[in-house]
């Protein structure tokens, strides 16, 4: 066997010359874990921050426990008066879509437990946590796995625990394993359910009547798990939005060297507008849609077309038949004629379910649009079916229509094509159209989402240690040496509708237009669609001048006065 072959052999299972380096890459770490040079757990105290939410009176009334056990008051970590815990039984599982860093959690969670505590995996996410499959993790896995990118060592998935046969489920898992803790690694949902699960399993479940701890990390590409200065960001959003940089940056090279395309590209965000905002900070495209903004502005369909139609014609009378627009994957639910439409078509959907059921999409569309409002119906018949059979389609298990399948890219360079032959039909406007949305989700993290995750995981490993129960881990002053936070669930909480009927959630966090994220891109983007301003940040580094860059938009609304995160 040639050399050469010996190494492609040695490569497998994730074994590459990146990645093996990766696993011995130093982790950044928050000093306040360190006493003595050794790591250690930190205990916590009141922050004096309490956290409330227009809904409080209702969620202190369905939450009695959790509130009892956490006065709904901020935690922030405390070095000088840990006193852990040994003995805990520990699960952690993924919830939902991968993001860059999970690995790492578990990393933290692993190491801050130490040998007088065991952690145990849970296959699969919140369903593999229902029918008891876990195993325990050993220093080996760990080694494996840290720095690398990926849900692959525990797998995930999106199941919702609600129903009571879940919950109990759930409470045999705890019973079987002699669980102490659970840790819920996801977005806003997932802790959503883990502040439920928090309150379900606060105590009754052990035979001396004690309870399993829950505690969440926040997780999700996205960016819409953010608090303000208590929860800058979600882990996964720098690695994503740093892969999608990189690519929206070639293409932007590509535009002027072949000078005929304008790539309409369609990029993750279901909810809010934080990748695309985060994106267009780091290339500069001609042309980036914002959904709060068309939110905001009350922007219809016809009117986002015409201003993309009339940066073509200017371009193109700069001899720039070329350009680049950036669309939020979840614009389509933005735009006010298709919010209404939209909520209109949920609460029929949710209501005529047992009809729909059988019936082809055609049979689906005529049994609705009688029950629509005339308005809805008559926007509804007046889309194209590539749209009408994704409005149609099926919702996610958290009741959120599947933006990602609606070509909302297809339908914008449609309609702008027909609007720019009616302004000015001697411009050319010959048009590609991508999706960027998987190939953010698993890469190895960042090195600032390799750190922030491991922190996380400190964090998390200590709260359950100090006792605490019904939290969500943080990590703030990310310029400043990095200060463990954490922060009740249930101040988290409003109630909003889903599946026809109003529920307890986390609620997003949407892009602010009075942000100065938002405001430095508003003064700037005229003069990126009048001319060629881009940039390409190149690929992300783990070391290198570039590999301590958090994103733009954090370090921008967060007041930092430096774009490099310091832990």
């Amino acid at each position: 066997m040639s050399t050469i072959s010996r190494f492609l052999d040695q490569a497998e299972h994730c074994q590459s010359l990146f990645e093996n380096a990766i696993r011995k890459l130093e982790i950044p770490t928050c000093q306040v874990f360190f006493n003595q040079g050794v790591l250690t757990p930190v205990a916590f105290k009141e922050a004096g921050i309490p956290l409330t939410t227009k809904d409080t009176a209702a969620v202190n009334a369905a939450f009695p426990n959790s509130v009892a056990a956490s006065q709904n008051q901020t935690l922030v970590a405390d070095a000088s008066n840990a006193k852990p815990a040994t003995g805990k039984r520990v699960a952690v599982l993924f919830s939902g879509g991968p993001a860059a860093g999970g690995h790492n959690v578990i990393a933290g969670l692993f190491r801050i437990l130490g040998s007088a505590n065991a952690l145990l995996g849970v296959k699969a996410g919140p369903k593999g946590l229902i029918q008891g499959d876990l195993f325990e993790i050993s220093a080996a896995n760990i080694d494996q796995i840290v720095n690398t990118g990926g849900f692959d060592f525990l797998g995930s998935d999106r199941t919702k625990i609600k129903s009571d046969a879940q919950f109990e489920g759930v409470r045999q898992t705890c019973i079987k394993h002699n669980l102490d803790a659970i840790v819920v690694i996801g977005g806003d949902d997932s802790n959503t359910n883990a502040a439920v699960l928090a309150e379900k399993l606060y105590s009754g479940v052990k035979a001396d009547g004690s309870g399993v701890q829950v505690i969440g990390a926040p997780k999700t590409i996205d960016g819409d798990l953010q608090i303000g200065d208590l929860l800058p960001i979600s882990f996964g959003f720098d690695t994503a939005t740093k892969i999608y940089a990189e690519m929206v940056g070639n293409i932007l090279q590509d535009t002027p060297s072949s000078r005929k395309y304008w790539h309409f590209i369609k990029i993750m965000g279901r909810a809010a507008s934080h990748v695309a905002l985060e994106v267009a900070l780091q290339t500069k495209p001609a042309v980036t849609l914002i959904s709060e903004e068309v939110a905001e502005k009350q922007l219809s369909l016809a009117e986002i077309v015409d201003s993309i139609a009339k940066t073509v014609i200017q371009r193109a009378a700069g001899d720039m038949n070329y350009g680049v627009v950036l669309i939020p994957e979840g614009l389509i639910e933005f735009i006010p004629e298709m919010t209404a439409l939209l909520q209109d078509l949920n609460d029929k959907l949710a209501e005529c379910k047992d009809e729909l059921a059988g019936k082809t999409i055609a049979q689906q569309c005529e049994l609705i649009n009688g029950k629509l409002k005339p308005e809805h119906a008559k926007l509804m018949a007046s889309l194209p079916d590539y749209i009408v059979d994704m409005l149609m389609a099926e919702r996610d298990s958290h009741g959120n229509l599947q933006v990602s399948l609606i070509p909302t890219e297809r339908l914008l360079i449609d309609m702008t094509a027909a609007r720019v032959k009616a302004l000015d039909a001697s411009v050319k406007f010959h048009t590609l159209n991508h999706f960027f949305g998987y190939e953010g989700r698993c890469g190895a993290p960042t090195l600032f989402d390799a750190a922030y995750t491991y922190n996380l995981g400190l964090t998390v490993g200590s709260l359950i240690l100090a006792g605490k129960t019904g939290f969500i881990a943080s990590i703030k002053d990310l310029d400043q040496g990095g200060t463990p936070l954490a922060l009740p669930l249930t101040g988290l909480l409003n109630i909003e509708r889903r599946h026809g009927h109003d529920e307890m959630v986390i609620e997003k966090a949407l892009v602010k237009t009075s942000s100065p994220a938002f405001q430095y891109f508003a003064q700037r983007r005229a003069a990126w669609a009048a001319g060629d301003c881009f940039c390409s940040p190149g690929p992300r580094q783990l070391w290198g001048p570039a590999s301590r860059q958090m994103p733009l938009s954090v370090a921008l609304n967060r007041d930092y006065a430096s774009m490099e995160f310091e832990f």
